[in-house]
């Protein structure tokens, strides 16, 4: 089966359909509103009528070339091409606009393929165990991983947590408008339909990332002419040394084991698998101050995360037949269309399409890892236009992204609020990422803790007494006080260096 599958995934027509496959993921997750999940269902038909292994070659292409491809915008733009990419900003943003956005492109497509690569080995060697674990999980025990994944909030709020707080509320908040799950009661409508559905994270996305940063800059009409920073142009490799290659391995490490375990869990998805990594990352650095400044280790953890997810989520969908996010769900579609049938007996009866998708990742990944860095130096040419020139382009991509997400002019306005709520958090000196989180996790939080509710008839001890929950918890308790004392020492810290140099100034 394997050497069947070799045969069939290395012949030049199903070689031609991934680079194709990548080529328009890779578009389709940089411009910011469309995504893999975009790019998948529509060219899903054409597979139809293609030989099996073929048309999930091209599915394939397009989910690895869609996830990798948001990092363009994210360190150019600031804009995430994908949900995957938010954490992608936080230093790769910084990085651009100092002149580094070369240097930053080429280690993000370095650590995707290895995060990719990561992913795709334990899809391959631990899918099985991995998915007898995940089936131990149940509503409870979800919730409690919502719950530990907000502790992000308290990581990433800086030192005024109260407002990161309030920010993670709002998203939260933000989240419930519209239907809610099991019971599809309206809430917070006001009477406009257009809210029945809820807010799309595309759309608060690119509000927040792209439209606040376009009504800042266009504040400053003395520097509307100017060009941004750039330089790195004529980067060697990928833009690191083998010495900080080295010193990053354990970075990589560490956050594609977490995208690997957030892909096997059902409907967390890469942009909370970014977002954990990234603390974790910060956390345990030896120059957690330096984070949001513009470094390697932000954009390392975030694009390793993000890719690893592929392989993980492609774990449940094989072995147990349940998508680990959006794309693995439109990705099933396909197999299903082939007839192939996902479940324990699938290395049985479909063996050979198992090992063809393995393949088609790795040489997708491949293709990924030379064209992207191929065409650093044409991303790269994006920062030599001006910004009154540019910003003014990238606004109407931004209501075109946003139209796309539920074709409705509803989501342009939308984007436009959220732009003006970014201003407002800007103005306030309210960190916008807890918004972000508590958006994303909302539904996860309440949709899990409604299940687990109604399953113990009411009563709150069963997140207690399930093992895997109570250790969710209690991990969430710990991380949430280490960060609020660590928080508390660093003010002790600072209060002192302010006392010794008033003693200093008086003496002298």
């Amino acid at each position: 089966m394997v050497a069947q599958a070799f045969i069939n995934v290395f012949n030049p027509y199903c070689l031609f359909l991934i680079w194709f496959g990548t080529m328009i993921g890779i578009i389709f997750g940089s411009i910011p509103g469309l995504s893999a999940t975009m790019a998948v269902v529509l060219f899903l038909p054409l597979t139809f009528g293609m030989e099996a292994t073929n048309g999930i070659a091209l599915l394939v292409g397009l989910y690895m070339g869609g996830i990798s491809g948001g990092l363009i915008s994210a360190i150019l733009l600031k804009i995430p091409g994908t949900p995957s990419s938010i954490s992608t900003v936080f230093d790769g943003g910084p990085m651009a606009e100092r002149g580094d956005a070369g240097r930053a492109l080429g280690v993000g497509i370095l650590y995707s393929f290895i995060g990719s690569i990561i992913g795709i080995v334990a899809l391959a060697f631990i899918s099985p165990f991995l998915a007898k674990v995940c089936l131990l999980f149940s509503a409870a025990d979800y919730f409690s991983v919502a719950v530990f994944s907000l502790t992000i909030i308290a990581s990433l709020s800086g030192k005024d947590m109260l407002n990161g707080l309030i920010a993670g509320l709002v998203g939260i908040s933000l989240k419930m408008v519209g239907m809610a799950p099991i019971d599809a009661q309206t809430r917070f409508t006001f009477g406009n339909y257009q809210l029945l559905s809820g807010f799309d994270i595309t759309v608060l996305l690119i509000g927040v990332f792209a439209v606040t940063d376009i009504i800042l800059t266009g504040f400053d009409r003395k520097h509307l002419s100017d060009r941004f920073q750039k330089k790195g142009y004529n980067l060697k490799g990928y833009g690191v040394t083998m010495k900080e290659f080295i010193e990053q391995l354990p970075n990589a490490l560490i956050s594609s084991v977490i995208g690997i375990a957030i892909g096997i869990l059902p409907g967390i998805g890469g942009s909370t698998a970014g977002l954990l990594s990234y603390t974790m990352v910060r956390n345990t650095s030896k120059y957690p101050e330096k984070f949001g400044t513009g470094i390697i280790d932000g954009v390392i953890a975030s694009e390793a995360a993000n890719n690893a997810v592929i392989g993980g989520s492609l774990v449940p969908l094989l072995c147990m037949g349940i998508p680990g996010n959006t794309v693995a769900a439109v990705f099933l579609g396909g197999l299903q269309v082939h007839a192939i049938s996902p479940g324990p007996l699938i290395f049985d009866k479909s063996g050979q399409y198992v090992y063809g998708i393995y393949f088609a990742l790795i040489v997708s990944s491949v293709f990924m890892l030379i064209f992207e860095r191929l065409g650093l130096p044409i991303f790269v040419k994006l920062l030599d236009i001006p910004k009154h020139i540019l910003l003014p382009i990238i606004m109407v991509m931004c209501c075109v992204g946003g139209y796309s997400a539920g074709s409705r002019v509803f989501d342009v306005q939308c984007i436009l609020f959220f732009g003006l709520l970014g201003l407002l958090f800007k103005k306030l000196k309210v960190p916008s990422t807890p918004l972000i989180i508590g958006f994303i996790l909302g539904s996860m939080l309440e949709e899990n803790l409604r299940q687990a509710l109604q399953a113990s008839h009411g009563s709150w001890m069963i997140f207690q007494q399930r093992p895997i929950s109570a250790a969710f918890l209690i991990v969430g308790v710990v991380s949430v006080t280490w960060t609020v004392r660590k928080n508390l020492q660093e003010k002790k810290a600072a209060a002192a260096k302010g006392e010794e140099v008033d003693t200093s100034e008086e003496e002298g």
